[in-house]
């Protein structure tokens, strides 16, 4: 088995955080899940899916791993127990904040858009699934409202990055109307029907009370790079990727 691939990504400035955004590349899993699926509830062999999970986590030196059952809603668990990457998703919900040291964050996509967080103190750090549905409840910027009343902070003292994700050109929404309620007109291209997602959630964060050079983003599209990330969109039947934010 070839190791797992992933993108780092570290703040500037905030050492004591770690962040990587795993590709399919590598892996043990079998078409078309191949090769490095991290996902039990996709239909690939669990026993490729741990094997996965385990690798990865060793890989990166992490011990204790944290996910939910995804559902595309606004449901945030702070603090959460103990798990490990063998150990399938227990709870219902889409984001995680924690500050314990060691303690990893994983979310799982294949074109929805992972946004981890990290307060500039390194003394918390929480991890969002946000898929278009997110947008349109505006997720991001209620995720920042309940982490600043959790944690006794200032949005402002937050950075946010937003991962490898579907991309504006190719984020087509023929019902946009019914979608989105009003008030979203602003990102959406009537000519080719696409919804810009990027720009939403940089603003959605932003209006939250991030600080505009505290919002970074990898650009890279997850439908237009088959050979580097799974796409639901693109392929329907499809592994995940994750990404994964812990305390050092």
């Amino acid at each position: 088995m070839e190791k797992l691939t992933y993108i780092p990504f570290v703040f500037p400035g905030l050492e004591n955080v770690s962040a990587v955004f795993s590709t399919r590349k590598g892996g043990k899993c079998k078409a078309p899940f191949d090769e490095g699926n991290l996902s039990f509830d996709v239909g690939d062999n669990p026993f490729d899916v741990r094997e996965n999970r385990t690798a990865l986590a060793a890989s990166l030196s992490i011990t204790h791993w944290h996910e939910c059952k995804q559902v595309h809603g606004d449901i945030i668990h702070f603090e959460p127990e103990s798990g490990s990457p063998g150990d399938q998703a227990d709870v219902e919900g889409d984001g995680l904040a924690v500050s314990e040291k060691g303690h990893a964050l994983v979310i799982k996509t294949a074109d929805c858009q992972p946004v981890l967080l990290a307060h500039k103190s390194g003394a918390f750090v929480a991890a969002l699934h946000n898929g278009w549905r997110g947008n349109a409840m505006n997720f991001p910027g209620k995720a920042v409202m309940r982490l600043c009343r959790h944690y006794d902070c200032n949005p402002a003292d937050l950075l946010a990055v937003r991962g490898p994700s579907l991309s504006p050109p190719v984020s087509e929404f023929i019902n946009f109307a019914t979608d989105f309620e009003p008030g979203f007109e602003s990102y959406f291209n009537e000519v080719d029907s696409t919804v810009d997602l990027w720009r939403l959630t940089h603003d959605q964060l932003a209006e939250a009370g991030l600080e505009s050079g505290n919002i970074y983003s990898l650009d890279m599209c997850t439908f237009s790079m088959p050979d580097t990330f799974f796409s639901y969109r693109r392929d329907r039947e499809t592994g995940r990727q994750c990404s994964l934010i812990w305390i050092k």
